[in-house]
């Protein structure tokens, strides 16, 4: 009888060490799906490296399989294909979404003072875990990280801009939420519509000028379509690395670990870096080495104060006022976060 014993606890011991070392070698590949070309900055500089980080820090039982060029998903549908799990992983531009994340809009608020896309980063990822408010905007999915653009200026295709008047009436694709209200109350006649459909719509004149990015400019060619550029510092816009809520828990805890590891605060941070703030230069040897021609006009300081007096702290006000009505009543006390972070 005792023999018998000791024989099944062996073979239990045995069958265990072997689910075990099965578990701990099992492999997981997650799809992850992004509307940028597989060229651009997103692409190269930060998405892939981060694919690989997660890999290394797994120790190769994770592959990320990238997606590029809305090949899995649209852009304007990557929110619910996470949710839903068409997708393990998603580039969420929330710009798309007006109202879905109404706290973290604040981000989007027009002439924040951001020095860098990674200080911007550095500011979203900490608003993230500070508010539980905004926490509870993501709680459909589990978010990997959350980052900032630099601040966009204005790329058009038949005139410079240089003053509020010329803004008057120009059709301008922007992103929702804040940044739509900052070129309303700028005087243009804002668009919204998905970014990979801005170069066309500048090429056959159903647009007269895009708010984008010099990343934007890049991934998607605009300085082939829209020749002037006018630096002034307009609204920026946020980003998420979201991931299905179902997949994540199905994850081992190690293996969660291992990727957050490379993500949350320093990731959000080097997908800033990676993405926006080298940009202008890889751009500017673009347009030189393709002999585009272009023309550079920069909003002169008191000229920039005229746009903020109408379409900066007007702007911000409204926002706030309009979440108090909606009963969102820590708009304020989030701006004030925002803009202390940055001090």
């Amino acid at each position: 009888m005792l023999k018998t014993l000791l024989k099944s606890a062996a073979c239990g011991t045995v069958a265990l060490a072997i689910m075990t070392a099965s578990s701990l070698a099992q492999q997981y590949t997650l799809t992850l799906s992004d509307h940028n070309s597989p060229t651009s900055l997103y692409e190269v500089n930060a998405i892939q490296p981060w694919a690989k980080r997660v890999e290394e820090a797994t120790k190769g039982r994770v592959k990320i399989t990238i997606y590029p060029s809305q090949t899995l998903s649209r852009g304007v549908d990557n929110w619910k294909a996470v949710k839903s799990g068409v997708t393990d992983i998603a580039f969420c531009f929330h710009g798309y979404w007006a109202d879905m994340t109404p706290y973290t809009d604040v981000l989007t608020l027009p002439f924040l003072p951001y020095p860098s896309a990674e200080k911007a980063a550095e500011v979203a990822w900490k608003m993230y875990e500070k508010f539980p408010v905004i926490q509870k905007e993501f709680d459909d999915v589990k978010v990997l990280m959350l980052w900032v653009s630099n601040s966009h200026i204005i790329l058009s295709n038949k005139k410079v801009v240089k003053n509020l008047d010329d803004l008057k009436g120009m059709k301008i694709r922007v992103s929702g939420g804040p940044p739509t209200e900052q070129m309303r109350a700028l005087g243009a006649s804002p668009l919204l519509m998905p970014q990979p459909d801005t170069y066309d719509a500048l090429d056959k004149g159903v647009l007269d000028a895009t708010a984008a990015s010099w990343e934007a400019m890049h991934g998607f060619r605009f300085y082939e379509v829209a020749k002037y550029q006018t630096i002034v510092p307009l609204s920026a816009i946020y980003f998420s690395m979201a991931m299905n809520k179902k997949k994540w828990n199905s994850l081992p805890k190690d293996i969660q670990d291992a990727i957050m590891s490379v993500s949350g605060l320093e990731g959000s941070k080097a997908i800033g870096k990676a993405t926006y703030d080298f940009a202008e230069p890889i751009v500017e040897k673009a347009i030189k080495d393709n002999k585009y021609s272009y023309e550079r006009y920069v909003i002169p300081e008191d000229e920039v104060a005229r746009w903020r007096k109408v379409g900066g702290d007007p702007v911000r006000e409204a926002w706030i006022k309009r979440m108090e009505g909606k009963g969102l009543t820590q708009a304020r006390e989030l701006l004030t976060a925002v803009v202390d972070m940055l001090k």
